[in-house]
């Protein structure tokens, strides 16, 4: 099973290092394995949430998921992004940018670097409203409850994630402003593109996010329609016809999946350059990391470990609520990523930790509970 799963990743790796040997010897090895690993911690919290999603596909969307999706998120947002995000904000065009990449390490990092706010405004906000959403909402298992319970009931009003996101998005473009002022700044250019970038993200969310809500409702309808009429089926002997509809809504959740793994990248990619600003041996890093990323995905779903471990979604949506604050941070002050992936993964192995103690206390619940009956049966007889 491990192997079935982690077979392309574990294949993955070792190309990638071998073409690392061969392409910046041993010391492209090293970069290349530190990059693998910093994508893998930076992204835990992506493959916990993406499996929630990903459980409700069938087989045929979570292989393609591991196959097409696998080839967006290595070629995509791990070799074409940097360089896309160079050509927008410098206002070149993509040769250039390739040729800055291969040629011009030090312009092309400079380019990136200065792309950053928007990047970062865009991202934030996106992961923003996915904590907001999901820590509103009233649910059966409470991690936090002391937290949770009161922003369940505030939850009730409407918009209220919205509201305060673009609060969230407004305070962060005005301290841009104020610091350029204080500093002399004649301009809030950087303000404008801070407060335009987190727009875009919080529009990109709701529609993505909308476009998936509204086929998952449909494909729960369906099921029950789909579950009425087999019943008429089986007993008038005609065989139902496949529901289309179901598939059209597994590829917009598979969008979805998509869009959150390209915001969760923005971090990823961002510090990969805090390490090297060698476009070949970053694609390399941050590819591996992202193949196991996938992995790791289908291996919680298939292994049902987030029904046995409750509270993991929960660590993982607090833990893009802190990527969320931490990228939007990031906009006017620089935190090394080591601290960004670090309360990611703390906040998962806290949840981790919590759910198995759950568990170790309802399991000695039940066995408490049959000691007392076996007692009962035994003084009964």
């Amino acid at each position: 099973m491990l192997l079935k799963t982690f077979g392309w990743s574990f294949a993955v790796t070792a190309l990638g290092l071998v073409a690392a040997v061969f392409y910046g010897g041993w010391t492209g090895f090293g970069v290349v394995a530190i990059l693998s690993v910093l994508e893998i911690s930076l992204s835990f919290d992506n493959a916990v949430v993406n499996a929630g999603i990903l459980k409700k596909m069938n087989a045929f969307w979570q292989k393609i998921f591991l196959t097409i999706g696998v080839l967006i998120a290595v070629f995509g947002m791990r070799l074409v992004f940097p360089v896309a995000i160079v050509a927008i904000s410098a206002k070149i065009g993509p040769i250039e940018a390739v040729r800055l990449a291969l040629n011009d390490k030090d312009q092309y990092q400079q380019l990136v670097t200065d792309a950053h706010p928007s990047i970062a405004a865009f991202g934030g906000m996106f992961l923003l409203m996915i904590f907001l959403d999901f820590i509103f909402e009233d649910r059966d298992i409470k991690w936090l409850g002391w937290l949770e319970r009161p922003l369940a009931k505030l939850g009730k009003i409407d918009m209220l994630s919205v509201c305060i996101a673009l609060i969230v998005l407004m305070i962060s473009a005005m301290t841009v402003a104020t610091h350029a002022h204080q500093h002399g700044g004649t301009h809030v250019d950087k303000a404008e593109t801070v407060l335009l970038s987190g727009v875009a993200g919080l529009i990109t969310y709701l529609i993505v996010g909308g476009l998936s809500g509204y086929f998952e409702n449909k494909i729960e309808e369906e099921e029950e329609r789909e579950h009425e009429e087999e019943e008429a089926a089986r007993r008038s002997g005609k065989k139902v016809p496949a529901v289309v509809l179901a598939g059209k809504a597994a590829f917009f959740m598979f969008l979805y999946l998509e869009v959150l793994d390209a915001s969760f990248s923005f971090d990823g990619v961002i510090g990969a350059f805090a390490i090297t600003n060698d476009i070949v041996l970053m694609a390399l890093g941050l590819g591996i990391g992202a193949m196991y990323v996938r992995s790791l995905t289908v291996y919680l779903v298939r292994q049902g470990t987030l029904d046995d471990y409750v509270y993991l979604e929960h660590g993982a949506h607090y833990a893009i609520g802190a990527l969320a604050v931490l990228l939007l941070v990031t906009i006017q002050y620089e935190i090394h990523e080591v601290i960004t992936g670090s309360i990611g993964v703390l906040l998962i192995a806290w949840s981790f930790w919590s759910s198995v103690r759950r568990n170790r206390a309802l399991a000695a619940a039940e066995g408490d509970s049959g000691s007392d009956e076996k007692a009962e049966v035994s003084s009964g007889v």
